[in-house]
């Protein structure tokens, strides 16, 4: 799956050598950003009705160190679209894959995702427990995109599909002893945005 990921990487920069005079925009996506995540996104159109999007967002907080609250992890995700009308206007539909690294603990986090299958030992409870590991996942995306200012558009996105994480689990946030390692397959969201764009050409 990690080579995957690089495979995408490689081909996504490789293909911005053939861009030219095409559309290309630059992005950040709100929702992020209220969890202190920053994180910027590169969109290029590849022809009349299709673009290419590489995303990536990367936390290094420790919020309350005494308590070791945190939300540390990074993500990277390439996404090929296909526009209804014209490229970063209106409808669109995706396709997305998704690699991340993460270490959370301190947190309430809602339960978004439906188990496929599971060898963890009981619930993970994230406001008195850490976890550390990686998932990785794909799914469907659809989004609508319209402007509010010259060169700026506001996009909304919602994408759902399969993850599949591997981590860790420690019985409290500070110097807890390992409890187990767990590795789990969800259907839920791979993607969610507020996000504002930025059209450079």
């Amino acid at each position: 799956m990690k080579r995957l990921f690089i495979i995408a990487v490689v081909l996504f920069f490789g293909s911005l050598g053939t861009m030219s005079a095409q559309k290309l925009a630059v992005k950040t996506n709100a929702l992020y950003w209220m969890t202190a995540t920053p994180n910027v996104d590169v969109e290029f159109a590849l022809a009349d009705r299709w673009t290419v999007e590489l995303s990536g967002a990367y936390n290094p907080w420790t919020f309350n160190k005494e308590n070791n609250t945190k939300m540390k992890h990074y993500l990277i995700s390439p996404e090929g679209r296909y526009w209804f009308c014209e490229v970063f206007q209106g409808h669109f539909i995706g396709l997305n894959a998704n690699y991340a690294q993460y270490n959370v603990g301190g947190f309430h986090i809602p339960e978004l995702f439906i188990p496929l299958s599971s060898d963890a030992q009981g619930q993970t409870d994230l406001l008195n427990s850490r976890i550390e590991g990686w998932a990785a996942g794909a799914g469907l995306t659809y989004g609508y995109a319209f402007p509010f200012a010259r060169r700026w558009n506001l996009e909304l996105t919602l994408g759902l599909g399969w993850w599949y994480t591997n981590y860790d689990q420690f019985e409290s946030r500070k110097c807890g002893l390992f409890q187990q390692t767990v590795h789990k397959h969800v259907l839920g969201p791979t993607a969610l945005g507020v996000t504002f764009v930025y059209m450079i050409k």
